[in-house]
């Protein structure tokens, strides 16, 4: 493997990292030409101030090696160290460290100061940047603006739910037991986090199911058929539209708008590399053009019937107060 190939390999851990809600920065250990750890942002999940990306990657490659020495090891990393992360580079006798984007603000191999420059240290370490440093940079970029487009919507300071819903609102849906899965970098969503399932019942499905909820629902509509589709073999991804189930809650109305949904849409296509697809849609037929975004993917639309499925507990659970149902009254029939 390559340079290129071990920092795209950390770039994949930063957007792991983006899809928690971590900056998105992430790690790999390297020795021999091989991968022996690896590591994401986690401070906030993790309630460590020192979790991050390099940090946890050493800590992995310790205990790999059964040795707190590294030597001959290099660390790849998609952000420029911070002073703390330096010294543990230093401390770790890595023979080399390579990064992609600068830090202007708080870089400690350069940019504000530079910690594997001092000759009176007793171990010197290499240090290379800029390698994919436009790919590194293009996902801190989609994190900040994120945030920022998220503090616009707001009078108030940001609370953690003013976004998304709580997830002790979903406890207790028994009828709907598959695992969340998020993603923030959609370039469209510009750091707002989208939800979706993704299921499949074998390594190679014969078809994929893109369930599209309706303009009152989420994806816990599709509860009963997923079972189904997944014991005929088939993949079945069902989103939460923004606005909708467990993914954000812009608070204005006018946010919400059946384009800007149809864009969001086609990027989750691509990014997911859906083929042999049967878009699922209900009586709500506002985007059942989303197969001219990406013919050569789709091969068929069903209508879901209007009657199913009955109203279950957890329709209401997304939206516990006036302000999480922005979309609902953007999309009112």
């Amino acid at each position: 493997m390559t340079d290129s190939r071990f920092m795209q390999a950390a770039i994949a851990l930063a957007r792991e990292a983006l899809s928690a809600g971590e900056v998105p920065v992430g790690a790999v250990v390297v020795k021999d030409g091989l991968i022996i750890a690896h590591g994401r942002n986690a401070p906030i999940s993790a309630h460590d101030p020192t979790a991050h990306a390099e940090i946890v990657a050493l800590r992995a490659a310790a205990k790999a090696l059964g040795n707190y020495r590294l030597e001959g090891c290099e660390l790849f990393v998609t952000l420029e160290p911070c002073a703390m992360c330096a010294g543990a580079m230093l401390h770790s006798r890595l023979k080399r460290v390579v990064y992609g984007a600068n830090d202007p603000k708080t870089g400690a191999a350069g940019s504000v100061l530079n910690l594997f420059d001092q000759p009176e240290l007793n171990h010197q370490t290499l240090v290379q940047g800029g390698l994919l440093a436009d790919d590194c940079a293009a996902l801190l970029r989609s994190f900040f603006r994120g945030r920022r487009e998220a503090l616009k919507g707001t009078a108030s300071p940001l609370r953690e739910d003013a976004l998304r819903t709580s997830e002790a609102c979903f406890s207790g849906l028994n009828d709907y037991p598959w695992p969340p899965r998020y993603v923030l970098d959609l370039p469209t969503l510009s750091g707002l986090r989208l939800h979706y399932l993704d299921e499949a019942a074998a390594a190679t499905p014969a078809l994929t199911y893109l369930c599209l909820h309706g303009p009152a629902s989420w994806s816990y509509q599709f509860r009963a058929q997923i079972p189904s589709w997944l014991r005929q073999g088939h993949r079945v991804v069902a989103p939460d539209l923004i606005g909708f189930g467990k993914s954000d809650k812009p608070k204005k109305a006018e946010f919400h708008t059946l384009t800007w949904q149809r864009q969001v849409l086609s990027e989750l296509v691509e990014r997911l590399d859906l083929r042999q697809v049967v878009l699922v849609v209900t009586p709500w037929s506002a985007l059942l053009d989303l197969p001219a975004t990406a013919p050569q993917r789709f091969i068929q639309v069903e209508m879901m019937d209007a009657a199913q499925p009955l109203p279950g507990a957890g329709d209401e659970a997304p939206y516990p107060d006036h302000g999480h149902r922005a979309a609902l009254r953007a999309f009112a029939p």
